[in-house]
């Protein structure tokens, strides 16, 4: 970029928008040019409130150079404004094939790749923040919710496995390939699912009249081929089908004001909700606190139920929204 074109950017982030549209009036395009000038123009455009404007002219900037990070990252930020998160990503990735990737489009790429549950990619970028910028705080607190997704999906995949298992369990003995005289005697012990057969004893199905060695030998083959046993749940031996019980919610802490220095990524958020709040440049529990409820929930793709997360974890460490 030429002097000329540096001063005219710098007098768009300085706000003297006036100046630089004379000084872009004035400059002559060039074959080598053209993609830097046609991206202030753009510059010029979305600064003076006209997106689509701006969004026009940075398509040309690309047409000319595809490779022009500054215009794919404008055209990245301005889709996701408008909530269009495929072309926002799209966009980003342009930018990170470049040779230099600025801190900020390295944050934002990783924000969407957690969105989609890439978190080695996602954890790729925030460590490419760290290398160049160790002491970055919004990386750090980002790095902290990425390692905590990976347990979020490892959990998601185990009650997925669970409610599967589950299902199985809850199988009428009807659909196993058993003798006529084994469903019937396990029918008139009111055994009809397999979940009924996990309670039941080897001991018990011996004892029923017409029951012998045959049906006992039959059943404990069913159950080897699903990786059960006879009475495994009367003995107390929870199988890999039964579901763990939910661990019990945190307690609310009783140090308030010693909870307003941690980390939001101490919360229990959905990627939604983190994402929000990254946005806005929330660090703390204590700069939530400062914000009222009408500050979120007038963030673009914050919801109700957003809001009624974040308020139960405050709650959770003894804080809440500042009244408004």
């Amino acid at each position: 970029m030429t002097a000329t074109l540096q001063s005219i950017s710098q007098q768009i982030k300085n706000d003297q928008l006036d100046k630089a549209t004379e000084a872009l009036a004035t400059s002559q395009e060039t074959e080598e040019n053209r993609a830097e000038l046609q991206f202030l123009k753009g510059y010029l455009m979305e600064a003076g409130g006209d997106r689509i404007g701006a969004m026009d002219c940075y398509f040309e900037a690309l047409e000319s150079d595809p490779h022009h990070q500054d215009a794919a990252f404008r055209l990245a930020n301005i889709s996701d404004q408008y909530g269009d998160d495929n072309a926002a990503f799209n966009y980003y990735q342009e930018c990170i094939g470049g040779e230099k990737v600025s801190i900020q489009v390295l944050l934002n790429m990783a924000i969407m790749f957690e969105d989609r549950w890439r978190l080695s990619e996602a954890e790729k970028c925030i460590r490419a923040v760290l290398e160049a910028d160790p002491n970055n705080w919004r990386a750090r607190h980002f790095l902290k919710s990425v390692e905590s997704s990976y347990t979020m999906v490892y959990d998601e995949r185990r009650a997925m496995e669970r409610e599967k298992q589950s299902a199985t369990l809850e199988q009428p003995i009807s659909d196993f390939e058993l003798s006529v005289r084994s469903r019937n005697c396990l029918r008139q012990m009111g055994v009809h699912t397999l979940n009924d057969l996990l309670r039941t004893t080897e001991a018990e199905l011996l004892t029923y009249k017409n029951f012998g060695e045959t049906s006992l030998c039959e059943i404990k083959n069913l159950l080897d081929n699903q990786h059960l046993q006879l009475g495994q749940t009367t003995r107390g031996e929870p199988s890999a089908m039964v579901q763990s019980p939910a661990p019990a919610p945190a307690a609310p802490a009783a140090n308030a004001v010693e909870n307003m220095s941690r980390s939001v990524s101490d919360m229990e958020l959905s990627v939604r909700s983190r994402k929000c709040l990254q946005w806005m440049g929330i660090a703390t529990m204590g700069e939530l606190a400062e914000k009222t409820e009408h500050e979120l929930i007038s963030i673009q793709n914050f919801g109700q139920t957003s809001l009624n997360e974040i308020k139960t974890q405050l709650e959770r460490f003894g804080l809440s929204f500042r009244a408004s």
